[in-house]
């Protein structure tokens, strides 16, 4: 997209966002790239680098439960990521939230960075790795309680109170979204004026068919490749999430 083409995509896009008065972002793993986090399908993503086992079967609740040191030895070098800050994405949407304009952050990401930049109604479909629960009594840990976790004999984080397998709480492949959080979504998404879909090629299923509940006629796909939701979006912007939202005004 050249800058007179970027230029006329952003006014519009503004247009759009000033006549609007209860907005929700849907976003994906493009939001989180942004921030050095990396995704899973692009080319140096997750899916494409070699282990003993394929990540999509690391990541699944069977081999969880069969091999947990596996899962946690894959887990901690891959899905931990240290050091990240939210990026010009992930602030815009907290001002715009913050500014009465934004009502929710839908997100597939389990990286947390929308909630540290600010986001207050934030449903996080797949969950977070920065809550994580003893399977046996309920007790709750955070992050580097897992990340500590590789000190351990066996490489498995267990429960200090009751010797149960702590657990991210993170959808894995095989497990159910929890239907408090898709409620939640489907009512905020069905209720908007405005649907922004941004850094998600919109394959990941369940997850995409939420943006089925949108009913309005204002619906802005932001992502650097083709998506399933350009042919019915008003406006469809191929570039970096942060660069468009970055230019957005609140104000």
């Amino acid at each position: 997209m050249n800058d007179n083409d970027f230029d006329k995509a952003i006014a519009k896009f503004q247009r759009m966002i000033d006549e609007s008065r209860s907005i929700v972002f849907f976003g994906g793993a493009g939001v989180s790239t942004e921030s050095g986090i990396p995704d899973f399908r692009s080319t140096d993503g997750l899916y494409h680098q070699q282990w003993k086992y394929p990540p999509e079967q690391m990541l699944s609740r069977s081999f969880f439960d069969a091999n947990p040191a596996e899962f946690y030895r894959f887990y901690r070098e891959k899905l931990i990521v240290k050091g990240v800050k939210p990026n010009a994405a992930h602030k815009k949407l907290a001002e715009l939230e913050k500014a009465g304009k934004l009502t929710a952050v839908v997100t597939q990401n389990i990286d947390g960075l929308h909630q540290a930049a600010g986001s207050k109604n934030v449903f996080e479909l797949h969950g977070s790795t920065l809550r994580n629960y003893c399977m046996k009594c309920g007790a709750s840990y955070d992050i580097d309680f897992i990340a500590e976790s590789a000190k351990a004999p066996d490489g498995i984080p267990h429960c200090p109170k009751c010797g149960g397998i702590v657990k991210p709480d993170v959808v894995l492949y095989e497990e159910g979204l929890d239907g408090a959080c898709i409620e939640g979504a489907v009512r905020a998404i069905r209720d908007a004026d405005m649907l922004i879909i941004g850094g998600t090629s919109l394959v990941v299923y369940p997850a995409a068919s939420l943006v089925n509940y949108y009913r309005g006629n204002k619906l802005v796909v932001i992502n650097k490749t083709a998506t399933g939701g350009d042919a019915i979006a008003t406006l469809v912007i191929r570039d970096s999430i942060g660069k468009v939202l970055g230019a957005v005004k609140t104000a």
